[in-house]
């Protein structure tokens, strides 16, 4: 039986498509820049999913959007970095295509992907944090994905850990985003260099000869190389990253926490120092049971793999619900 489907994680800056398999293998992979329009967009798609049906025999297509979808995951309603608003993006991509699409939250995706192929395969009320650009999240609670009342739970990059922080792009300050994110590994970078002694920093030499260079992988890298900024950016990220799962430990107590996403590679430098502070300010620490905190399996791959494995989930049940049932001279 073909098992083949595509899964495409969309975000703000790039699209990666991959012919993925029923073991979570990626078989085949396209990669394009993330257009600014709708229409430019869905052109897009259609082209990368053309390009991989010339090779591959599949059954179905599975998007991961960053953005708000409907509880139904029938319409993207809101995506900060992308052009759809209130679209009724699966089926209209279907129509053009001839082939089933599914859409689903990317954040969501790729904990769907670390439950069935990754680091939350024993995990029963299970939180994976995607550290990126931003900071998504998806909630596995029993193993099937929590999507709140009108589909947009959980934004746990956004509780606020610093009262009157750093600015936000979702109009509040102080987000755990702003600090534990790509982005605000960079930011934290930037202000270290400004007030710190910097003269056995290489990052701070990079940086002035060329601001552009600072990125975050670029201070993961530095900090892997025993940077004293860089390193201490991490410090930072691993304090606020432990603050902001202690929080949600007080509301959601999960058994595992994965961390993901770009930053997830680099969990080495910072997971353990986030697992510890994590412990020390979670609400009566000492006296209850701690979340395991584990690193992604899969890396930056997780949103591909899960959107194409919600694909075939989706796909699967389409055609079970599709089935006549059987009559009682059948089942005899």
């Amino acid at each position: 039986m073909n098992d083949l489907t595509i899964g495409i994680d969309i975000g703000g800056t790039s699209v990666r498509a991959s012919v993925v398999d029923g073991r979570g293998s990626m078989l085949d992979t396209l990669r394009a820049a993330t257009p600014p329009t709708a229409g430019a967009l869905e052109h897009c798609l259609d082209r990368l999913v053309a390009e991989l049906r010339d090779r591959w025999a599949v059954r179905a297509v599975g998007l991961a959007i960053a953005g708000f979808l409907s509880p139904d995951c029938q319409t993207v309603r809101f995506a900060p970095h992308l052009a759809w608003r209130e679209a009724a993006v699966p089926a209209e991509m279907s129509a053009r295509i001839g082939l089933p699409v599914f859409a689903e939250h990317d954040a969501n995706s790729a904990a769907l992907a670390e439950l069935h192929f990754g680091a939350a395969a024993r995990g029963h009320n299970t939180l994976v944090m995607a550290l990126g650009t931003g900071i998504g999240a998806g909630m596995l609670m029993g193993g099937e994905i929590y999507r709140g009342s009108f589909g947009v739970a959980p934004e746990f990059g956004h509780i606020v850990v610093v009262p009157d922080g750093r600015p936000c792009d979702c109009g509040k300050r102080g987000c755990l985003e702003r600090y534990c994110s790509g982005t605000g590994l960079v930011d934290t970078a930037v202000e270290l260099l400004a007030r710190e002694d910097a003269r056995h920093s290489v990052l701070a030499a990079e940086s002035m000869a060329d601001p552009g260079s600072l990125t975050g992988r670029r201070v993961a890298a530095a900090a892997a190389d025993g940077d004293p900024i860089a390193l201490a950016a991490f410090a930072s990220l691993a304090r606020w990253l432990g603050q902001g799962m202690a929080m949600i430990a007080d509301v959601f107590d999960p058994d595992l926490i994965v961390i993901a996403g770009g930053l997830g590679t680099a969990s080495g430098l910072y997971l353990d120092e986030a697992r510890e502070h994590y412990a020390q300010v979670v609400t009566g620490a000492g006296h209850r049971q701690l979340a395991r905190i584990r690193a992604t399996q899969l890396g930056e791959s997780a949103g591909v793999i899960g959107a194409a494995q919600m694909a075939r989930l989706r796909l699967a049940s389409r055609s079970a619900q599709a089935e006549p049932a059987l009559s009682a001279a059948e089942v005899k």
